[in-house]
């Protein structure tokens, strides 16, 4: 996996999986697969333009933010969808709702490209992080204690899940 920030606005993050388009596709918009890698929370979209996206808590996630001393709400992230081509692009505003620091930053533009390439599928997360210095930080992966390492931690246990049949972080 390959990480790249293009400017300190706009992060741009790569992984190659091995895997079809839509299975990735599926793996980010189905909430039978987006609820096992990562934060573990529970994503659902509405895929039409306008359409509402956000990540319902586990109770694994509010157990460990509650063992570190701090609530997690019932909806961890939320946004719309802009933009819908399965199983190509998805572009959709995003906010993360566990501090209310970042989110009082307001919404950030998390554009998924995915691309079949030979031997599987490059997908490509492209996060428009202007003016939510705070998310920016937490996203980049600077910042790995504490449960997880931000888009490179999300991306590289969505590749295991997907190529061996389990998340590394589970």
């Amino acid at each position: 996996m390959t990480t790249q920030t293009q400017s300190t606005t706009v992060q741009v993050h790569r992984v190659y999986i091995k895997a079809t388009p839509q299975a990735v596709w599926d793996a980010i918009t189905d909430p039978s697969w987006n609820a096992r890698y990562g934060y573990g929370g529970n994503g659902t979209y509405d895929l039409r333009p306008g359409g509402p996206f956000r990540v319902v808590s586990s109770e694994e996630m509010k157990q460990a933010g509650a063992a570190g001393g701090f609530p997690v709400p019932d909806v961890a992230v939320d946004g719309e969808v802009l933009e819908s081509d399965p199983p190509h692009r998805l572009v959709l505003t995003w906010r993360l709702l566990l501090d209310p620091g970042i989110a009082a930053e307001g919404f950030t533009k998390v554009t998924y490209e995915i691309e079949e390439t030979q031997g599987g599928t490059k997908l490509t997360v492209v996060h428009d992080l202007e003016g939510a210095p705070m998310l920016a930080a937490l996203v980049s992966g600077e910042h790995e204690a504490g449960g997880g390492g931000g888009w490179p931690w999300v991306l590289s246990d969505l590749k295991s899940l997907l190529e061996t049949g389990a998340a590394f972080s589970r």
